[in-house]
């Protein structure tokens, strides 16, 4: 089949590749010339595990092209996908701008189009946006919804780091549509998709992604309030939660129901931020779903306060993305931290090879720059240099390479937000932000946590 992305950011980019990697034949289109140039040379525009070899592979191959240019995109393509953003407003309502400029663009496009054209919108949008986006291209088309052309919803359930095994091995694939001959071609499209395909109300699959990551946000804060108070009881959090999770029949997942750090990235924040709006403007009353940002902010505030007690200025953060496996920076958690720790008059020194990387190819560059001013010039895909010239090591990224990090650099005070390790044998300092100390060996001629170690 032939399709097209609107939009060639994390959602766009993994699935053009996978979808490539499927046989179809792919338009990527973006404002941005740097995204389509990218892709144009047979590379991502993101950093994702994967990403690289399906790129290179679709676009060797012939199958993955990139354009600005919107009616070529919709005149060459049976389905568009509209994977732009949709920011939140202060308020915590969507801003669908970009959804809608897209709307408008191929709304203009099919007004010289005789063939059916399915929109599939795959963005996170609020219930009722399928429907605006509809009218929006019957005005511009002259033509008819479901007759013409059809309006579906497709949400997407990628999490980033594992964005392609989930895109191609999905637990299910969702569609939301009331049409026919638009429900027949998706069905094609994912034909070679495992998992259940199912069908539902436009609405419903509307608002899916925002009950589900309102639902992941919530067991993080719980696993890390339960950590919290087991860390005060001396109790280790992390077998209470392993028990917890066994029951498979009422508590459904273990999927991050682990004690840790805040979470981050584009979308938890952000959707259980749209829900409690979405509650708000009806007048129902979420008490639970109201206090989970607040939570959220007290885990960081804790792992301030934890570096605090240190008493050490020399501090390096392992770790910036909000999650392993990207470059991703969109509400990262480490992000605030670090700003917090430089407001407070810390020295602070940054490694994460991936955002570094970024940083160097371009495909971030100008949001770290623009969004992380006081952190740009102090990101390093050095490890040791950061390590060597710290006094204080804050793990928050479950990297494979940090679990040597006890062994090279002994006698630094390691604050782990992840449990990057279960048990420790550690000449130095180490504490976890939720779970009692795991250090089995401890040396009592080290100074109280309260002392520093080197002079400044």
């Amino acid at each position: 089949m032939n399709i097209s992305f609107f939009g060639l950011g994390y959602v766009g980019c993994v699935g053009a590749a996978c979808c490539a990697s499927l046989g179809h034949h792919i338009i990527g289109n973006d404002v941005s010339a740097n995204k389509v140039n990218l892709i144009n040379e047979g590379r991502p525009t993101i950093i994702e595990a994967g990403i690289a070899d399906l790129i290179k592979d679709a676009h060797d191959k012939g199958r993955l092209e990139a354009t600005s240019d919107y009616k070529y995109t919709v005149m060459n393509s049976d389905i568009s996908f509209i994977v732009v953003g949709t920011p939140s407003t202060p308020e915590g309502h969507l801003n669908l701008n970009y959804i809608f400029n897209v709307a408008k663009e191929i709304g203009t496009a099919l007004k010289d189009k005789d063939s059916f054209h399915v929109v599939a919108i795959r963005s996170t949008v609020l219930p009722g946006t399928c429907e605006k986006v509809a009218g929006i291209i019957e005005e511009t088309s002259g033509k008819k919804c479901n007759v013409d052309f059809a309006v579906v919803s497709n949400p997407e359930f990628l999490r980033e780091g594992s964005a392609v095994d989930d895109y191609l091995n999905p637990p299910l694939t969702l569609v939301g549509t009331d049409n026919d001959k638009a429900l027949s071609m998706m069905k094609e499209l994912y034909k070679d998709i495992p998992g259940e395909f199912i069908s539902t109300d436009i609405r419903v699959a509307e608002i899916m992604k925002y009950v589900d990551n309102t639902y992941h946000a919530l067991k993080i804060v719980f696993a890390n309030e339960v950590g919290n108070i087991c860390k005060g009881l001396d109790i280790d959090s992390h077998k209470v939660m392993e028990i917890f999770c066994k029951d498979r029949q009422l508590n459904i997942s273990p999927t991050y129901f682990k004690p840790g750090f805040a979470y981050g990235g584009s979308c938890l924040p952000k959707d259980s931020k749209a829900l409690r709006t979405l509650a708000h403007d009806l007048y129902v009353d979420v008490p639970v779903i109201n206090a989970i940002d607040a939570s959220n902010e007290n885990q960081k505030k804790r792992a301030v306060q934890i570096i605090e007690k240190k008493g050490l200025r020399k501090v390096g953060i392992l770790g910036l993305s909000f999650k392993s496996g990207t470059d991703d920076l969109r509400c990262s958690p480490i992000v605030d931290v670090a700003e917090m720790l430089l407001g407070k008059g810390y020295e602070i020194h940054i490694y994460d090879k991936n955002v570094k990387i970024s940083q160097l190819t371009g495909t971030n560059a100008d949001f770290i720059a623009a969004k992380l001013p006081h952190l740009h010039n102090i990101i390093s895909d050095d490890l040791d240099a950061v390590a060597n010239a710290s006094d204080v090591l804050v793990i928050t990224n479950k990297e494979p390479e940090f679990a040597d990090i006890p062994s090279k650099y002994p006698h630094k005070e390691i604050v782990d937000l992840v449990r990057q390790f279960q048990e420790l044998n550690y000449e130095g300092g180490y504490e976890g932000i939720s779970w009692a100390d795991i250090n089995v060996s401890k040396n009592t001629d080290t100074a109280t946590p309260d002392m520093p170690h080197t002079e400044f």
